[in-house]
């Protein structure tokens, strides 16, 4: 397994395009959109995003999941590795590993015709994230958790934060950008949840998605039921159910 130099990325997109269980962050990093890595080994290709989420394109050999395996445990390697899959014999093999596995639920979206836009709840404005919110946005989902840097979130990316007495309360934003799709993020602060913040948002980003012409996609682990209402809530349909590989614990 070779690693892929940045300036023939874009040589892999039709394999980033192939990639059965999600295609919006392979493209995201074959396109130039957001920084990651591409390995490859023949016919197969490893997309490791700056998240950490990893995907495989192709009918990867023995000896490169043995590789991404070493990559995922090596206690040297310069993020996090979450492999994210529906391929059953992948699976198969870094379950008898012992690595952690988890279901991840993805949703396809339903767009709802004559359907008004949700509101800003009472007390908040909803506005679209410039580039002097960018320091002020605390949490875990927020813009630096698939961006390397602000300036290159509001190059490729865009997202709504909820403010409130000037403070940010909540944001959605475009966690993985690709020609056709964006997938969304969303983070409310702790003390400002139960509010209705992330509907209103996600909502909003879902319109704005959809007016550039690309489509809203949205995903997460099975046991977040917070991100399931507002999926449901926003048009998301659940889809099917997907595979996270972690190294194990300890």
């Amino acid at each position: 397994m070779i690693k892929i130099p940045e300036k023939d990325y874009q040589s892999f997109i039709p394999r980033a395009e192939r990639c059965a269980a999600d295609r919006v962050y392979p493209l995201s990093i074959a396109c130039g959109f957001q920084p990651g890595d591409i390995w490859a080994d023949g016919d197969a290709a490893l997309f490791w995003h700056y998240c950490g989420f990893a995907y495989i394109s192709g009918s990867p050999s023995d000896g490169m999941l043995d590789k991404i395996y070493a990559m995922m445990t090596s206690p040297e390697r310069p993020r996090r590795l979450l492999l994210i899959t529906d391929d059953a014999p992948v699976i198969g093999r870094f379950r008898s590993e012992g690595a952690r596995l988890s279901l991840r639920t993805a949703y396809a979206w339903q767009p709802r015709e004559g359907r008004e836009a949700m509101p800003a709840p009472e007390g908040f404005e909803i506005r679209r994230i410039g580039a002097d919110d960018i320091g002020r946005i605390t949490g875990r989902i927020v813009p630096s958790f698939s961006w390397d840097s602000g300036e290159r979130f509001l190059e490729y990316g865009f997202g709504f934060a909820a403010v409130r007495k000037g403070q940010v309360c909540a944001v959605a934003f475009s966690a993985a950008v690709s020609p056709c799709e964006i997938d969304i993020g969303v983070e409310t602060r702790e003390d400002c949840r139960g509010r209705g913040l992330a509907a209103a948002l996600a909502d909003r980003m879902c319109r704005e998605t959809a007016r550039i012409g690309k489509k809203p996609v949205w995903a997460h682990a099975v046991t977040n039921h917070g991100s399931m209402r507002t999926a449901l809530k926003c048009g998301f349909a659940a889809d099917r159910t997907l595979t996270a590989i972690a190294a194990p614990e300890g």
